[in-house]
């Protein structure tokens, strides 16, 4: 499975981090868009392109959650968007996930395992979203049939 996703950071060390640990989940092939902070990943953010977001919560001119708000609100509810973020209170954790409606939530630091764990529900959820709308896999599944 291709997936072409966004890796939303600050730093540019650990969203090349978060990319390698992506590669080395072996759960797609992953394509990158990197983005700066939320003002640049709005810019970016192309509804036909992305089809998966990595978000840090802490950056300057727009926030993580800020761009969670934005983009379940205006341009695309149903891109899979997971935090990967140092906020591990369960406040944060609980807004994330509940007011803003998330994918996943990873605390960093973490490992290719824990990545692994955690976006696997989520890829397995694109998956079956493709099969029932006849993306790669639902052709996959009528040929087999």
């Amino acid at each position: 499975m291709d997936i072409h996703a966004m890796v939303v950071d600050d730093s540019g060390i650990m969203r090349k981090m978060v990319m390698r640990a992506l590669n080395e989940t072996k759960l797609a092939t992953f394509v990158f868009t990197e983005a700066v902070d939320g003002a640049d990943a709005l810019t970016k953010f192309d509804p036909a392109k992305i089809q998966m977001m990595f978000v840090d919560w802490n950056m300057p001119n727009m926030s993580g959650i800020e761009l969670v708000r934005a983009l379940r609100n205006e341009r695309s509810s149903k891109v899979p968007i997971v935090m990967i973020t140092t906020e591990g209170t369960m406040g944060k954790v609980e807004e994330a996930m509940d007011q803003c409606a998330v994918n996943g939530y990873v605390i960093k630091p973490f490992t290719a395992d824990v990545l692994t764990k955690k976006i696997q529900p989520v890829i397995d959820q694109m998956a079956q979203g493709q099969k029932k709308s006849g993306g790669f896999f639902g052709r996959l599944a009528a040929k087999l049939s």
